[in-house]
């Protein structure tokens, strides 16, 4: 998931408005940071499973993993909040807001993983750093090549090689690439006024995007790039189901009734329909998060400091050395807990040294006080 994504202040000024036909308006108040920090802790739990050598006992629901449960729920929540955004911002601003969130922090775990983790790996496999930077492949291209979000190098040499898992430092980030795309999609569409306030284009774009995952086979034959387009294909419905959430805010509020109902049918939904049901009923699975956001307190440190994203990025290059020192041998539980603990501590670190100050210099520079 990825996501991930944190994405705006959670003082953002709403328009408490009522909606026309039943529910309230997602408030100020609402728990979302702590929701994205809990979807960002169920990656990690479910990537200690192949990292500890145990992929065939990773939970799953109605065929897809924990982990992409999680990312769904990224792309859900972030589609919501990203249409919010857009529809008060023009687009250059708007893209410059999602440069300024997502990149300095991705190209520091870049940095990170090939100055930290990477020759801490190489000492403890050869003892010395001699050729790590001669490395094939190199630490380097590591950067570089993946500098732009489109994850084209996974490996730093044979840095990995003693672990259950050896071909990925980071196994997370590959879905910010797909994010950014739904955020120039979103970005686009709405340049069209009526986009912004009509709930047809994004109604009619979401079926279409189920549509063509249910038929991604053929978008595959038709476009090409099999990987990309199945993977984008996967996750746009999400993040175009919490775009429509967000344009049919004038009319739909949030109600338990519909809380319970959405994640109930979206429940039954994936145990028993067709492989595409997920996607398709992907607004109730919107729904159910925003309304649980509602419902679940939120203590008000988390509140103020979104850490949900550096947990995403910072959760598998810190398993991964966990793995190295041999600890891979710890069942799940202990693996999970003690990633967690060490991630929270780079998570904080990126949270108030990369992210936090970033945000602030984008929001001066687009004039805007709350979005992130």
């Amino acid at each position: 998931m990825a996501a991930t994504t944190p994405l705006m202040h959670p003082g953002e000024p709403w328009n408490q408005k009522s909606p026309r036909y039943f529910g309230k308006p997602l408030s100020s108040t609402n728990s979302l940071n702590l929701i994205r920090l809990v979807l960002a802790a169920a990656v990690l739990v479910f990537h200690s499973y192949p990292l500890t050598g145990r992929p065939e006992l990773a939970p799953a629901l109605g065929g897809q993993g924990l982990g992409g449960w999680a990312v769904a729920g990224f792309f859900a929540i972030s589609g919501y909040l990203i249409t919010a955004s857009r529809q008060r911002t023009g687009f250059a601003n708007f893209l410059l807001l999602r440069v300024g969130r997502i990149y300095p922090a991705f190209i520091t775990v870049l940095v990170v993983t090939v100055c930290l983790f990477g020759p801490i790996a190489q000492l403890i496999n050869h003892g010395t750093l001699r050729g790590y930077l001669s490395t094939q492949p190199s630490p380097f291209a590591y950067i570089y090549g993946n500098l732009f979000l489109d994850i084209k190098q996974y490996a730093i040499g044979d840095t990995l090689s003693a672990v259950p898992y050896p071909d990925a430092w980071n196994g997370s980030l590959w879905t910010l690439y797909f994010e950014f795309l739904c955020y120039l999609f979103i970005g686009l569409l709405l340049i069209w006024k009526r986009a912004r306030t009509s709930v047809w284009p994004v109604a009619i774009a979401f079926v279409l995007s189920a549509a063509v995952y249910a038929r991604a086979d053929l978008a595959v034959n038709a476009v090409g790039g099999e990987d990309s387009i199945r993977l984008l294909a996967s996750l746009l419905p999400y993040f175009l189901g919490g775009a429509l959430l967000r344009l049919l805010k004038p009319y739909i509020g949030l109600h338990w009734v519909g809380g319970v109902l959405s994640l109930a049918i979206m429940i039954i939904g994936v145990n028993f329909g067709p492989l595409w049901i997920a996607q398709a009923l992907a607004p109730l699975y919107a729904y159910g998060l925003l309304w649980l956001s509602t419902v679940i307190p939120q203590p008000k440190w988390i509140a103020h400091h979104d850490v949900s994203y550096g947990i995403y990025i910072y959760a598998f290059p810190v398993q991964q050395m966990l793995a190295l020192l041999g600890l891979y041998t710890l069942n799940v539980f202990w693996f999970s807990t003690l990633s967690l603990a060490i991630t929270a501590l780079f998570a904080l670190a990126s949270w108030f040294w990369i992210e936090r100050p970033a945000l602030r210099r984008t929001r001066i520079a687009t004039g805007r006080s709350a979005d992130r």
